[in-house]
């Protein structure tokens, strides 16, 4: 179908990927738990059109100027684990605040996940390893003698974005259901941010020493 070889192993592996914990469902859950159902879909939103502009560069051959200039990578690579890194120290102050008190000192606490489709599109976008991760598991599943390959790239694509949606979905209404109970206790929210917080920085310790692999 579309040239897409061994579908069964494919929908097996997409799965699998998707439910690994990432910076980009982390940030869409944090989202829900803090700001209700529509901000979390704003959040999967920014993630939907990232990995869509990922998926088309793998296809065009991203991937192999990547690893052809090395120094390219790097910049990439860096830049994202710094804004990986930012994302972080912004909800652990965000928890910190909350932890101390009400007031301006609050409102601030909530500024760390505003405009949450354009940081989860720039979260999606400032990781190079997920080009090269999208060319490598895509073409495993590439029949090389189908005459339209920008259409096997295309199916592939679709159904890794349904499972993406199917799971984001499911934990934007978790996050709503857990907003509803940190509202009832504002430390067990701060608790909850500053493991969130502290995850965004480990993503952006791997994403640093991340090679071309």
């Amino acid at each position: 179908m579309l040239g897409i070889t061994d579908l069964g192993t494919y929908l097996l592996g997409t799965v699998a990927i998707v439910l690994l914990p990432g910076p980009n469902s982390m940030f869409v859950l944090s989202v829900a738990a803090r700001r209700g159902v529509r901000a979390g879909y704003a959040g999967a939103c920014g993630v939907f059109v990232g990995d869509t502009v990922l998926m088309v560069l793998a296809a065009l051959g991203a991937a192999s100027l990547l690893k052809a200039l090395p120094a390219l990578f790097l910049g990439i690579k860096a830049v994202g684990a710094l804004y990986l890194a930012w994302v972080g120290v912004q909800l652990l102050r965000g928890a910190l605040a909350r932890w101390r008190g009400q007031g301006p000192v609050a409102e601030a606490a909530q500024a760390d996940l505003s405009q949450p489709f354009r940081k989860a599109l720039v979260i999606s976008l400032l990781n190079p390893k997920a080009i090269l991760f999208f060319v490598s598991f895509f073409i495993q599943f590439v029949d090389p003698a189908y005459p339209w390959p920008a259409l096997t790239f295309l199916g592939l694509g679709a159904i890794a974005q349904l499972f993406s949606l199917a799971y984001l979905s499911l934990l934007i209404f978790a996050g709503a259901r857990l907003a509803a109970a940190f509202a009832r206790r504002r430390r067990s929210a701060s608790l909850a941010t500053t493991l969130v917080g502290s995850l965004f920085l480990g993503f952006s310790a791997k994403l640093a020493t991340a090679s071309l692999g």
